[in-house]
């Protein structure tokens, strides 16, 4: 009788492939994880007269107020 790798073949044959996709899975996965995140954080950049205009419809600052800002920044 002959006490070989004979039905042991997962971790002797073609199993490492099994592993191997896994890890490509792994590695996959964590790449696009990370690319999701860089994604939601950045950040839109808008203009300071954006800002202004969206904060005067809020309700954040008057009418006077914003006039004055809107000088301003047209200033440069």
């Amino acid at each position: 009788m002959m006490n070989g790798f004979e039905g042991h073949g997962f971790g002797m044959g073609w199993g490492w492939i099994i592993g191997l996709f896994i890890l490509i899975a792994i590695i996959w996965l964590l790449i696009n994880a990370i690319n999701q995140n860089r994604g939601t954080n950045r950040r839109i950049e808008k203009s300071a007269a954006e800002i202004l205009k969206e904060r005067y419809a809020k309700g954040e600052i008057g009418k006077e107020e914003f006039e004055s800002k809107m000088r301003d920044i047209n200033k440069f």
